[in-house]
């Protein structure tokens, strides 16, 4: 099919690029004339594992084209929507960038082509869409919510656990069913309003059990017991199962916190107080907050002036993702105390911080009093501690992520604190 997509960001860009893999013709479009340069030259600019491969491909074969014009992109059998919605300041999913496309790409599209939602929105998002395209009655709007976890969005595009659409007109759902069929993953055909909660409802219930699994971990810090443990053992069990239930610094990134957020929002609008997300969002909080707690206390209570390590700045390993880091938060919090904190991050080489980012550990490490880990980078284990602690003032680790071995780590001459443990 001829395909069309409207925003080159992390949704968009690997939409494009996995259906002009499928065999599509896509052109996608962003209003950024400098992205659309580079992605037009193969360059992606996120690390995300296999994507870039999958941009050159589909630019090498024709079937992927990028432009800065998103009428140039909608002469098309479907069209997909894949702005962003960033939280406003009650925490709503900001709708702005989506009204603006509709309106501007609303007169010059296909007769009979179908209009796709696939950034994640509100429920009523399809209803109010429809709203603006009155006089085109010929066109359908489905909701295709997407469902990519970063650095592994490429294999959940192609290998999806479900494909979700939801819409009122039959035909129209299964236009966009079909683009999945070589996928071989399950569908699932709704009305519009559960299509749209699907997203919301998933990403909520992963902040729940990381919520919940950091809270047991500070109930395993009072009583002597490790989370560890706590967490195989309930992650046998088939109900729970073992994923998001590792403690550390809280969660983080593009989706969850603003989902959480944007999900109690509309809850209250239609009438419900969902006090359970409140909870969450507020044990995430707390997180945070204790991590700079042990830093205060294993450099003797007060942080003015203290050298601080930090091993990770990404908000999770495999990304370069500083959005919502709950690292990024972390680091903040002790500068704001009077830290000065050098960090070190494999994929990230400058933040928005007071701080210096330097190239290796062992540099964050220097006459550091306390080291951080704050991000679940594998190769932060293969780090060579006896020459840390060798570069350290005090060899003093909090390992937010229990990422390290904490006897290893005791034999090698470190104070070691995690989480829950």
């Amino acid at each position: 099919m001829e395909l069309g997509v409207i925003g080159a960001g992390y949704v968009g860009l690997t939409t494009a690029a996995c259906f002009a893999h499928l065999g599509h013709r896509v052109v996608c479009a962003d209003i950024d004339a400098a992205h659309v340069e580079r992605l037009s030259a193969g360059d992606v600019g996120i690390a995300e594992p296999g994507l870039t491969e999958l941009v050159v491909s589909g630019l090498e074969s024709g079937r992927l084209r990028f432009v800065t014009e998103p009428v140039a992109a909608v002469d098309a059998d479907i069209v997909f929507i894949c702005v962003g919605t960033p939280p406003d300041s009650d925490g709503a999913a900001d709708l702005s960038a989506i009204k603006s496309v509709v309106r501007t790409i609303a007169p010059v599209l296909r007769r009979d082509a179908v209009l796709v939602t696939k950034s994640t929105v509100p429920v009523g998002s399809a209803q109010m869409v429809n709203s603006l395209i009155p006089e085109r009655d010929d066109i359908a709007v489905v909701s295709n919510p997407e469902f990519l976890r970063e650095g592994h969005a490429v294999d959940d595009f192609l290998e999806p656990s479900r494909v979700v659409v939801g819409g009122d007109i039959p035909a129209a759902r299964a236009r966009v069913a079909d683009l999945y069929t070589d996928l071989q993953a399950p569908v699932l055909v709704t009305d519009p309003a559960s299509a749209e909660l699907v997203k919301y409802a998933t990403n909520a219930f992963l902040a729940t059990k990381i919520s919940f699994a950091n809270a047991i971990a500070n109930v395993c810090e009072a009583v002597g017991a490790d989370i560890r443990q706590v967490g195989l053992g309930m992650g046998h069990d088939p109900r729970i199962g073992f994923d998001h239930l590792e403690a550390g610094p809280g969660f983080g990134g593009s989706c969850l916190p603003k989902d959480v957020s944007a999900l109690l929002h509309f809850a209250r609008e239609a009438g419900y107080d969902f006090a359970l997300l409140r909870g969450v969002l507020e044990v995430n909080d707390e997180q945070r907050a204790r991590v700079v707690t042990k830093v205060r206390a294993l450099a003797g209570g007060d942080l003015g002036g203290v050298s601080i390590g930090v091993l990770g700045l990404a908000f999770k390993a495999g990304t370069d993702d500083l959005r919502d880091s709950p690292a990024l938060a972390v680091v903040a919090s002790l500068v704001a105390e009077g830290a000065a904190v050098k960090a070190f991050d494999p994929a990230v080489d400058a933040v928005d911080l007071p701080i210096s980012v330097v190239k290796d550990p062992y540099e964050a490490a220097r006459d550091a009093a306390v080291l951080v880990v704050l991000t679940e980078w594998a190769e932060f284990r293969s780090v060579d501690y006896e020459r840390v602690a060798t570069e350290m003032k005090h060899a003093v680790v909090v390992d937010a992520r229990n990422l390290l071995n904490p006897d290893t780590m005791r034999r090698q001459g470190f104070e070691y604190v995690g989480v829950g443990r």
